[in-house]
């Protein structure tokens, strides 16, 4: 399947659209951990993760990175769509990580689309939704859980059906908003309990029932 046919497929889009579409699209492929876009930058159009994924970020006060939420195929980021529709510049950082590829629609034509399209509105306010349900759980973890318990959350959720976390402890730390050095001792601690093991780059999960009672909120 082509880059052109995914979006298609992604938006639904009737033959009105698709011509609409024609020739507006724009592809980018990042074959390296990237920057893609920073605070304060202009948006000049909605992102559509076709593979690999985007992050979305901020700084903490103590200026360690912190992720808002992941960007995965066949979504769209929010954020960028609330600064096309609310002529606002982008409020967050977004990376992206190594073989994302994504699809650029023009701001104007993505307005235009989102007006006629049932697809393109169905997919916005799914996006939206998800979104407030991610911040949600990332609001409730980060006031109950402890950040052992975040990581041990976080793990579970991340893992290939194998059991493997493709992430370094740089960027653990970076979503979970703490520092390299923190991460690197709770690994320490879950690889001597028999929970994980790790080598350069992934963590492999040996006791997930184990993890899972570990990352359950501690009762009142």
């Amino acid at each position: 399947m082509s880059d052109r046919q995914s979006v298609e497929q992604i938006l639904q889009l009737s033959q009105a659209g698709l011509r609409l579409l024609d020739g507006a699209l724009q592809l980018t492929r990042f074959e390296e951990p990237a920057a893609v876009i920073y605070k304060g930058q202009a948006v000049s159009g909605a992102f559509l993760v076709l593979s690999g994924r985007l992050r979305v970020y901020t700084y903490t006060p103590q200026g360690t990175e912190a992720t808002l939420y992941f960007i995965a195929p066949g979504e769209t980021c929010v954020l960028a769509l609330n600064c096309l529709f609310n002529d606002l510049r982008y409020p967050a950082w977004v990376e992206s990580v190594a073989g994302t590829e994504v699809a650029m629609i023009p701001g104007a034509l993505y307005r235009r689309l989102f007006e006629c399209e049932r697809g393109v509105q169905d997919m916005t306010v799914k996006a939206l939704s998800g979104l407030v349900f991610r911040l949600m759980d990332e609001l409730e973890q980060l006031h109950v859980c402890s950040l052992d318990q975040r990581l041990a959350g976080f793990l579970l959720g991340n893992a290939s059906i194998g059991g493997e976390v493709a992430m370094t402890q740089q960027a653990l730390a970076g979503h979970l908003g703490t520092s390299r050095e923190v991460i690197g001792r709770l690994m320490q601690r879950f690889s001597a309990q028999g929970l994980v093991s790790t080598r350069r780059g992934v963590i492999t999960l040996r006791d997930a029932s184990a993890l899972s009672r570990l990352a359950m909120p501690n009762p009142d």
